[in-house]
């Protein structure tokens, strides 16, 4: 069947893709992690690509995404968790730290084609956080210093405590932290497009693909924006400001109760546009939701919803706004 079958031993990776070319490239991809490969191996390996310009491109594709500084890190990381860190009776069984992480490299990189490179968001997610919720899902978490730390749904966040450091890196989402204070040593939150310093305080951070949100509930914070440090703002108590990529908003006041209330499993809308009620809402719904009916652009819509049955909360506020929620299989809820 090709030089993608040829004598001698077989890696041991279980993952069977179903386009024969990029299973044969998934082949060679994990067996050519063996150091030193052997010159009949290299061989081969070298007339299937040239047999095979499909097979080829694949495993280039899978060359690029080994060598993602993420997957990398993520790999190294768990090397080390598996007690495979330098001078580990581990290491030495498996050879050493950098062969053990490149094969193990290799073979998450063939894991996510595996199931589908539009899954790598969501897997890279998971390899980088140390805490993360699921839609729908809150949680509550003591950090190393002491600090407090809400999950809202569907958050992830990376934790760097090691040498006196106190910083914490929203991947997504959304994290209310309640900081214990000490001067020696500032507590910061990275986001997407921003930074938060603090000493003891108690504030929010939520992020998407656009924009940082944060809030401050208590205390006193400075918000940076990351790619232009000049830029800065600080808050004082019921304070907001917005970080983008281009821009940090004015600092505009704002009501905690109402803004934070999803830590009591609420969300309170006052006047506001239906379209951002709704994408508020949907965070908790796993689910789709689609809107029919163009009207509701320009409504203006109050409430005080509760966030542990969110299609119950979808459907109350499309009642408000006139419109009826129509269930469809697959938790598919169309408004109209």
């Amino acid at each position: 069947m090709g030089y993608g079958q040829a004598d001698g031993p077989k890696p041991d990776h279980a993952f069977k893709h179903p386009d024969a070319m990029m299973n044969e490239a998934l082949d060679w991809f994990v067996r050519l992690q063996d150091r030193p490969v052997d010159p009949e191996t290299m061989a081969g390996f070298e007339a299937w690509r040239a047999a095979s310009p499909a097979g080829s491109a694949a495993f280039d594709q899978l060359e690029r995404m080994r060598t993602m500084p993420a997957l990398r890190k993520a790999t190294e990381i768990d090397a080390k968790a598996l007690g495979f860190g330098p001078g580990s009776s581990r290491a030495r069984q498996a050879g050493p730290l950098e062969c053990w992480s490149r094969r193990i490299a290799a073979v998450a990189a063939a894991a996510v084609l595996a199931v589908g490179v539009w899954q790598y968001p969501a897997l890279m997610l998971r390899w980088q956080a140390d805490y993360l919720t699921a839609t729908g899902e809150r949680d509550s978490i003591t950090l190393p210093d002491g600090s407090a730390m809400t999950l809202n749904t569907a958050s992830a966040v990376a934790l760097e405590f090691a040498g006196g450091q106190r910083r914490v890196r929203l991947l997504a989402g959304e994290a209310f932290f309640d900081v214990r204070h000490d001067a020696a040593r500032p507590f910061v939150v990275a986001a997407g497009f921003s930074e938060v310093e603090v000493k003891g305080t108690a504030f929010a951070v939520r992020t998407d693909d656009k924009r940082d949100l944060v809030v401050l509930e208590r205390g006193k914070v400075e918000v940076t924006r990351l790619s232009n440090r000049d830029e800065h703002a600080m808050l004082d108590p019921g304070q907001m400001v917005i970080a983008t990529a281009n821009a940090l908003s004015p600092v505009t006041n704002t009501d905690p109760d109402e803004s934070l209330a999803w830590r009591e499993g609420r969300i309170v809308f006052s006047e506001r546009p239906f379209p951002q009620a709704l994408a508020d809402l949907r965070r908790y719904y796993n689910g789709s939701v689609i809107v029919a009916d163009g009207r509701l652009s320009g409504v203006l819509v109050s409430g005080n919803y509760r966030i542990d049955d969110p299609e119950d909360a979808i459907r109350t506020l499309a009642t408000s706004a006139g419109v009826s929620a129509t269930r469809l299989p697959g938790g598919i809820l169309i408004l109209r």
